[in-house]
């Protein structure tokens, strides 16, 4: 009884899947031409407007060549505008990890404070909330205006939009360890240094750990925003050049990528925050 329950979610993730590629491929069928004069001429000559017309979106078959293709190279370098896909996602996960561990560095250690002292929270908090509203691309102006290169400008914009969530899950999680913990430890005269590393953070981890999962989906999200505005390499770069070549195809091949990659890094985020989340 258990394994038939345990295949029902694949089951229906499958059906839903087929539905979906079934609903696609009826929407992308050759529109039936009527017939004219037009229409029986070209079947005399054997054109394709004899069947009909082909939809300009592309099918699943053509998607599905398409991802083979790119399978088949992805790393190919053919100059500066016909790069593979593999290459593009290597240069965008590298600007998203650089920039998300540099607000880590920052967010962590800064969020602990605030934790800890109620007089920091109040003198920071302010800051905290003019801040955390502004989309990550507001700043990407004054990053290109100051720091003169586009890479670095977009690993600037990954830094901003990663350090909230990980500054505030750092913060609540250290102000919501348990009194009697923290009581026990100035009971048995542990110190300040020792308290935080042995009692607050393995309490904390958890909710940590769950600011960073929310950081590194926002930071995929963003840097694909990032490249379409600074151009060069990445995948973002890689949909809007695909854009102005009107290939669609290799658009819809980037947004599949671009959603299996932030999948994993996801998933990855999750199996770190189970490492570090102990049963009651």
């Amino acid at each position: 009884m258990k394994t038939l329950l345990s295949w029902r979610a694949p089951a229906l993730s499958l059906l839903v899947f087929l539905l979906m590629i079934g609903i696609w491929h009826a929407l992308t069928l050759p529109k039936v031409m009527p017939v004219t004069a037009e229409s029986e001429y070209a079947a005399l000559v054997g054109t394709a407007a004899a069947t009909g017309q082909k939809s300009a979106f592309p099918s699943p078959s053509d998607v599905g060549r398409k991802i083979m293709e790119h399978l088949r190279e992805p790393f190919y370098d053919r100059g500066p505008n016909d790069k593979g896909i593999g290459i593009q996602l290597a240069f965008s996960i590298g600007r998203v990890m650089l920039g998300y561990l540099l607000a880590a560095l920052v967010a962590i250690p800064v969020g602990f404070l605030i934790g800890m002292s109620p007089t920091v929270y109040r003198a920071l908090d302010p800051y905290i909330q003019v801040l955390k509203p502004i989309s990550p691309l507001a700043w990407m102006p004054l990053a290109l205006f100051t720091l003169k290169d586009s890479s670095i400008s977009a690993i600037f914009v990954i830094f901003i939009c990663s350090l909230w969530p990980m500054l505030i899950n750092t913060a609540f999680g250290v102000s919501s360890v348990r009194k009697e913990w923290l009581n026990v430890a100035r009971t048995l005269e542990v110190g300040n240094l020792r308290t935080a590393f042995r009692v607050i953070l393995p309490a904390a981890a958890p909710t940590i750990m769950t600011g960073m999962r929310i950081s590194i989906s926002i930071a995929w999200l963003v840097i694909v925003a990032a490249e379409m505005l600074v151009g060069g390499t990445g995948i973002g770069y890689f949909v809007w050049n695909e854009w102005n070549n009107l290939s669609i195809t290799n658009i819809i091949t980037a947004i599949l990528a671009i959603g299996m990659v932030g999948m994993l890094l996801d998933l990855m985020m999750a199996k770190l925050t189970k490492l570090v989340t102990f049963p009651e």
